[in-house]
């Protein structure tokens, strides 16, 4: 039997978790205000900077840009 992970959020909008965390009344994740535009694990995520996509801090140099997430059994 195959086994994987899921993330509920995998296929929600930025616009989406906005609404989510509004309506919850939610603070911004506090690493937000740091520079982390994508927060992952501690050995994935680093800061962006001025004009980068928000997932260039995941996985810096390395063809990646998920810790984990998988979306089919052959992931």
């Amino acid at each position: 039997m195959a086994t994987g992970k899921f993330n509920p959020f995998a296929n929600v909008s930025r616009d989406e978790i906005a609404a989510i965390y509004a309506s919850a009344k939610l603070p911004p994740h506090p690493l937000v205000a740091s520079g982390f535009l994508s927060v992952g694990c501690m050995p994935c995520t680093s800061r962006t900077t001025a004009g980068e996509d928000e997932r260039a801090g995941r996985w810096r140099g390395r063809p990646k840009s998920e810790c984990g997430i998988h979306t089919s059994a052959t992931s």
